[in-house]
């Protein structure tokens, strides 16, 4: 990886506005840091409260005085893992140890997150920009989370939060998921796809909603991926949060989940 290059992506990520939190949905709230969010949801009462996903390493005490000045002293009842890549499990096994929580994720995830082997390497050459050319140094594992990591419940529940379900929307990686609430349809939807261009640079920093299919420096299956955006426009949710990017919803979210299902192949998938 050029110098250059580097230098650009450490530049430009400092002008991400992060540390910064966005309302999504009733007890749904969004935190960006750096160029990766991580979400804070709630139960109606406020007495229950999880955690998705947990952004970069040495993000914890960040993480920790923003869920304080949302909950107080309340630690979060889980923490569920969309999947395993390094900006969402950075600063995972440092939390659960925080909290004393248990860490939640697909079984399919387990190998990349107890020590059995790494994820594929990154593919610079899928979808140009800067942060594409720089995956190829993105860490990937494996990842030792065994001491606090639990299988999600097999009948989608999700643990701390008994108005939500969990969704399997592989093809980003093979255990991916998403989270649903239908009395409201919000969606969480990781990295299954996001709402900013997240191979630029540009895009990145100037955080611009768009939607776009899954990063695809380190997208697995293409297919997969594929069919888990139509699994959740079925949905038809009304606003979402992502992995990356600002929360949507409205004409943007469903007219652009429509386009991107009319010409994912051409416009969202890699030319090889």
């Amino acid at each position: 990886m050029r110098e250059e290059t580097r230098q650009s992506l450490a530049s430009g990520l400092t002008s991400v506005r992060h540390n910064q939190t966005l309302p999504v949905a009733p007890d749904v709230t969004q935190l960006t840091l750096k160029f990766v969010n991580v979400c804070f949801i709630a139960e109606p009462s406020r007495q229950r409260w999880v955690l998705i996903d947990t952004a970069l390493p040495r993000q914890e005490s960040q993480i920790v005085a923003w869920a304080e000045r949302i909950f107080g002293t309340l630690p979060p009842a889980a923490i569920i893992l969309t999947h395993g890549h390094f900006d969402h499990v950075g600063s995972a096994l440092a939390l659960s140890r925080h909290w004393q929580v248990p860490l939640y994720a697909h079984t399919l995830e387990f190998p990349y997150l107890t020590g059995a082997k790494p994820y594929p390497p990154a593919d610079a050459s899928a979808g140009g920009g800067a942060i594409s050319q720089l995956s190829p140094i993105f860490p990937r594992g494996p990842f030792h989370l065994e001491d606090v990591l639990s299988p999600l419940p097999e009948d989608g529940s999700v643990p701390g939060l008994a108005s939500w379900r969990w969704i399997t929307t592989p093809g980003h990686t093979p255990g991916h998921v998403s989270l649903f609430r239908e009395e409201d349809r919000t969606l969480v939807a990781g990295d299954a796809f996001v709402t900013v261009q997240q191979e630029s640079l540009h895009q990145v920093v100037l955080q611009r909603a768009k939607l776009s299919g899954p990063p695809r420096y380190f997208t697995q299956d293409w297919e997969q991926a594929f069919e888990s955006i139509r699994r959740l426009a079925a949905l038809k949710p009304a606003v979402v949060t992502a992995g990356h990017g600002p929360p949507i919803g409205g004409a943007l979210l469903t007219n652009g989940l429509a386009h991107m299902i009319d010409h994912f192949h051409v416009d969202h998938m890699p030319k090889r």
